[in-house]
């Protein structure tokens, strides 16, 4: 079936009902998942999954649906989707064939809820206010000083190694962290980081012939993983900008590690093979123990940066 294309009118099962105004792209496949049709009358835009879509030829696009059946269904969403110039997605113009209009992708769940100029506003407002408040310096440097206590180097068990069946394939353990910011109570959180056991190739791509020593903020050892050991763990946050990552299978590159925010996609290695991240992903302390216990030190490093720079 040929893509839809925009402006190219629309016909349902017993009528022509507008035109397509823009086309959703799922930014995994990098194919267009739904069209937006437009009444041209001033209604709402409705969008319609390419799985309703009868045929599209040149200039028609042919709905299996009547035009009561589109009327049902819900309004676009304007708010949870940006457009293919906000959001870098690495060739896409190998898989999307459309004229020049607007491209829709999805906004990440993690982002629908937060409006964008609103937060921009609050931050230059924020900014403003401790320009205009030099003298409150030592007020805030007492306030702030929670901010820079020690990282946290306590080992937190993650789970049993026996979850793991398979060589070279990622697979999530999620675990709960109390975490305390300033002056605010002690909270428990949600967090998740990705374990592999990994084959001998992979191993010798992830340490390169040496092992792996972490440091504390002052420089001193902390511990030391070890090239003979088969289990590595990643921190659960991609590299690029701190997004969410999975663990999926990729029609040309296999098995891969792969964020659905901005499509960067690393090898079991953590080895970047595509997309704007800056780094491979980062690797954790992990030890386990004789019962099968799997036991890291939780590490963040500040996002979009070549090097590691340790946050928490």
């Amino acid at each position: 079936m040929q893509q839809p294309k925009l402006k190219s009118k629309v016909q349902c099962a017993d009528r022509e009902v507008g035109e397509v105004t823009k086309v959703i792209l799922d930014p995994i496949t990098r194919e267009i998942s739904d069209i937006v049709v437009g009444s041209g009358g001033g209604g709402p835009e409705r969008q319609v999954p390419m799985a309703q879509v009868q045929a599209v030829t040149d200039g028609v696009v042919q709905l299996r649906i009547t035009s009561s059946e589109l009327a049902q269904r819900p309004p676009l969403k304007r708010d949870d989707f940006v457009t293919i110039h906000e959001v870098e997605i690495a060739h896409l113009e190998d898989n999307l064939h459309v004229e020049p209009g607007e491209v829709l992708v999805p906004l990440p769940e993690l982002e629908r809820n937060v409006r964008r100029r609103t937060f921009f506003t609050n931050f230059t407002h924020a900014i403003g206010a401790l320009v205009a408040l030099p003298l409150a310096f030592p007020v805030l440097k007492y306030l702030m000083k929670p901010m820079y206590a020690p990282f946290d180097n306590q080992w937190i068990k993650v789970g049993s190694a026996s979850k793991i069946k398979t060589e070279d394939v990622g697979v999530q353990f999620k675990f709960k962290k109390k975490f305390k910011e300033a002056f605010m109570p002690e909270a428990e959180i949600d967090k998740n980081i990705w374990i592999l056991k990994a084959s001998p190739a992979v191993l010798e791509q992830v340490y390169k012939g040496k092992d792996q020593v972490f440091h504390d903020a002052a420089g001193r050892e902390i511990w030391t993983n070890k090239q003979s050991v088969p289990y590595i763990a990643y921190s659960g946050k991609c590299p690029h900008l701190g997004c969410g990552y999975k663990w999926r299978a990729h029609k040309v590159l296999g098995q891969v590690f792969l964020c659905p925010c901005h499509l960067s996609i690393y090898d079991a290695s953590g080895k970047v093979l595509d997309g704007p991240a800056p780094r491979p992903l980062d690797t954790l302390p992990i030890r386990v123990a004789g019962n099968g216990d799997i036991e890291v030190i939780d590490m963040e490093f500040k996002a979009g940066k070549k090097e590691q720079v340790r946050i928490i």
